[in-house]
């Protein structure tokens, strides 16, 4: 029997994978041929979709982007046995976009039925939780540890030491909550995953319980991802069958779409049924979190990220990487580009390398101007600042982050006066309002920038911004408030020329 592929990701369904599935079923069946179907999540080549992959002598033959009127001549060209085609790709693993990557989250994705949980065992999935569970506490804690992975929300705080504080803490019960609220601009990564790999989040949430003492599990996923919302339910229902973690229970709540959810202690509220805002610390999660009782709160790619550490071995990781930086990031690659997607790759590549080896350079095939590196609040980044390695201490030294991983691409049509004034304008829509530096702070920012796009008194108006900065920099209760300026003065300074009288306009 022949199997073909094809995803059922999001980002595949919005260009028609349900609809070349549905014309492969019906081709088949009126062919009366000898195929089964497989739904896979996406491998992340988003500009490739809908990807759909044949396996032919034991490898995976590519062909894309396929619409659903070009099934019936796929078939007739004999895709079946890998037959050429306009459309056809050649053997998968080996495109230049795959090929050079280094994947250990995102091996599975796009590979396997993500809700087959005998293809996951197959493919080296709960061989971390076995091994976890072969071993202290303690010494799970002290591999995490040893591993060097860090956060991969945007903190970067190291995995291990959180864990440590939960283990040593004491509490009537102790949680372990995913925050998969991921609200970044140009960032999809934790989306992907769950759709395309579930278990590996659930394989990671489990050791993490082991290795903290932790009973209950909570997966907090943003209500703009209904396919996530599903997906993941469905592997909790299969995974919980299954008795895979049977002394740790995990369950999937809904969040309402507000960006600051993602900030662990408003997610936390949101959690207790509350209204989702910043809360004061100390006390941390940690050691005072869900319900008052101590909780381990890492995202989704920090938690995916543990089963492979466990099952390799920490100095595998750390073989990956550079500096304080270890093992491999998920960046997500979009805006102006013309192969945007997933590029799972080791800390210490190059923006530039970024862009032009995987993305192709831009989707206009005018020149790059500015590239946004960590959501909506984090620095904008001129072309000689492109050659920075991509690691959490090297985008510091040039007042960056790597946040969570999104990188978005503009080219030279970009009016960054109007870019800043954005910042300004998503911090008024999203913050939870609870301090004034950044309640308040960002619609008179908003403001002013407007009046220096309209050329009123632009160097008075450049001073108030700069102060309005810094008082949001250093009064804000969170990253909300703190980093907004972030995005606006890296615009001022990298590209000082949009903001004189007249601008781009």
């Amino acid at each position: 029997m022949v199997r073909v592929f094809i995803p059922r990701d999001a980002a595949a369904l919005s260009v028609g994978a349900d609809e070349v599935a549905a014309t492969f079923a019906n081709c088949i069946a009126q062919r009366k041929l000898d195929v089964e179907l497989v739904r896979t999540g996406s491998r992340g080549a988003f500009f490739l979709e809908p990807l759909v992959e044949v396996e032919v002598g034991g490898k995976r033959v590519g062909y894309g982007p396929v619409h659903a009127s070009d099934v019936p001549a796929l078939l007739d060209a004999g895709v079946l046995e890998g037959g050429a085609h306009d459309l056809a790709l050649g053997e998968v693993e080996k495109l230049p976009f795959f090929a050079k990557q280094e994947r250990l989250t995102f091996a599975r994705c796009g590979v396997i039925d993500p809700f087959d949980l005998s293809a996951y065992g197959q493919s080296g999935g709960l061989a971390g939780l076995r091994a976890a569970q072969k071993l202290k506490p303690e010494e799970v804690v002290q591999a995490v540890t040893e591993s060097g992975l860090r956060g991969r929300g945007g903190a970067g705080f190291p995995a291990g030491i959180k864990w440590k504080t939960v283990l040593e803490a004491s509490g009537d019960k102790k949680y372990i909550c995913c925050n998969a609220d991921e609200g970044d601009s140009g960032t999809f990564a934790d989306r992907m995953l769950m759709e395309g790999d579930p278990f590996a989040l659930l394989e990671g949430m489990a050791i993490a319980a082991h290795a903290v003492g932790a009973s209950e599990g909570l997966v907090y996923i943003r209500s703009e991802y209904p396919h996530a919302i599903a997906a993941m339910n469905e592997a909790v229902r299969i995974w919980q069958d299954a008795k895979a973690s049977p002394n740790f229970t995990i369950e999937i709540r809904r969040g309402a779409g507000a960006y600051i959810c993602g900030e662990e202690t408003s997610m936390l509220e949101s959690l207790e049924g509350k209204r989702g805002q910043v809360r004061a610390k100390p006390p941390i999660p940690a050691l005072e979190g869900l319900h008052g009782e101590p909780t381990v709160v890492n995202n989704v790619l920090t938690l995916a990220a543990v089963p492979w550490i466990v099952a390799n071995g920490a100095k595998a990781y750390q073989d990956f990487g550079m500096g304080k930086s270890r093992g491999t990031q998920p960046f997500q690659l979009g805006g102006n580009v013309k192969q945007g997607g997933l590029v799972e790759k080791a800390f210490g590549l190059t923006l530039l390398e970024l862009i032009e080896e995987f993305g192709g350079g831009t989707l206009s095939g005018r020149p790059v101007r500015a590239v946004q590196v960590g959501g909506p609040l984090g620095s904008y980044l001129g072309t000689d600042q492109l050659a920075t390695p991509m690691d959490y201490e090297a985008m510091a030294g040039i007042d960056a982050m790597l946040g969570h991983g999104g990188v978005v691409v503009f080219d030279d049509t970009v009016d960054m006066a109007r870019q800043a004034q954005f910042a300004m304008e998503f911090c008024a829509a999203e913050s939870c309002g609870k301090c004034t530096p950044c309640r308040i702070g960002s619609t008179r920012g908003a403001e002013v920038i407007g009046r220096i796009r309209e050329g009123q008194d632009v160097e008075a108006n450049l001073a108030l911004v700069r102060d309005l900065c810094e008082v949001m920099e250093g009064g804000s209760l969170c990253a909300m408030g703190d980093l907004t300026p972030q995005p606006v003065l890296s615009a001022i300074n990298q590209f000082p020329e949009d903001f004189q009288a007249g601008g781009r306009a």
